[in-house]
């Protein structure tokens, strides 16, 4: 086990050592390196899956795209990526459409098509779908094959995962409730969880942004928000446009009803926020700490290996944190969920906490 470690830190160390002096190489050729452009540039998204360590390769994903005068056109990214132009339409490597799909009108002005392509995220999205759907199906498989026993190995952590989820969150929280209201929120714990230990890794079908990618958090939180308005019976509602305040807070002039009208929005503006600032911190630590050695590889060999040691060892502890905030952050998500639904849909005086 000793060797093993062992060999893993001297390859990576000879991998972060090898970079420094390829990019120090680039920079005396007259290629400058921006770390700005490339800590966006990883973060963002893109027309196809970089192959780990080479950005000159990546796996190509469909374009679906509509032009100006209605036609449609699929092909694939690779025709486009590196400055290509295809029937019309290329990739903008600058100004308002920056890394965007774009093409040129009749008066030459450039312009956004409609866009329906199968982006990294896009991809991503649908893996982390068909990883959770394996999850749930994997377990249902088992207790059809045997006979409701109790599972083994992986499958009986999945269990473990939907036992506390729904027992420590869920139950205690909504009562008679929870059975309809459980389906969607561990279906969006889950579905956080994969998509946060995807963006950890690097190597496909990994490395996507997704949570730290603030519309897709935010799709998360609208969800969480139309179900808690749309279930909401009268008592919320009541709350909401005549809560039990004194009457001079809410007649004639309506400061408790504005309060509270905005506190519907701000509820879920802080699912999207938090969970969305917290990812995307996590990957732009790790990756600032991975350009380091390049920001100091013309230093000198000593001070560039002092650098990759730090960089590489620091980089594994920010990512083992990551794993866990990766837990949190969707833990806290579907917690949050949960009371928000709850205190839409639960009657107030029911008793939440039931015996078995």
């Amino acid at each position: 086990m000793k060797k093993v470690l062992l060999t893993l830190v001297v390859a990576l160390s000879a991998l972060f050592m090898a970079q420094p002096a390829s990019a120090a190489a680039a920079a005396e050729e007259g290629e400058g390196f921006n770390p700005k452009e490339i800590i966006f540039h990883h973060l963002g998204d893109v027309y196809g899956w970089e192959v780990p360590f080479s950005h000159s390769h990546r796996i190509p994903l469909p374009i679906i795209a509509r032009d100006c005068s209605g036609s449609w056109h699929v092909f694939s990214s690779s025709r486009v990526t590196d400055g290509g132009v295809y029937e019309g339409l290329y990739i903008a490597k600058e100004g308002e459409y920056a890394n965007k799909l774009v093409g040129d009108n009749a008066e030459g002005e450039q312009y956004r098509p409609l866009d329906l392509s199968i982006t990294k995220d896009v991809a991503a999205l649908l893996i982390a779908a068909l990883v959770v759907l394996l999850m749930v199906m994997s377990i249902v498989r088992w207790y059809k094959k045997h006979d409701m026993k109790a599972p083994r190995r992986w499958t009986a952590s999945f269990e473990f995962l939907v036992e506390f989820i729904y027992l420590g969150v869920i139950r205690p929280t909504m009562g008679s409730k929870a059975p309809k209201y459980a389906p969607y929120l561990l279906t969006a714990f889950f579905f956080i969880f994969v998509m946060n230990l995807l963006g950890l890794m690097v190597i496909f079908p990994g490395g996507a942004n997704l949570t730290g990618n603030v519309a897709i958090t935010l799709v998360l939180a609208l969800c969480t928000f139309f179900i808690t308005n749309l279930r909401g019976n009268k008592h919320y509602w009541k709350e909401i446009f005549w809560p039990d305040v004194p009457i001079w807070l809410k007649c004639p002039l309506p400061i408790m009803q504005a309060i509270e009208v905005f506190g519907m929005f701000t509820k879920p503006a802080a699912l999207c926020v938090r969970l969305f600032a917290n990812m995307m911190g996590g990957h732009m630590i790790v990756i600032v700490l991975t350009l380091l050695i390049f920001i100091f590889a013309s230093f000198g060999p000593v001070v560039t290996g002092g650098i990759t040691a730090f960089s590489v060892l620091f980089s594994l502890f920010m990512l083992l944190l990551d794993t866990l905030v990766s837990f949190i952050q969707a833990y806290v998500f579907t917690m949050l969920s949960t009371l928000f639904i709850s205190m839409a849909v639960c009657d107030p005086h029911e008793s939440h906490h039931s015996e078995e």
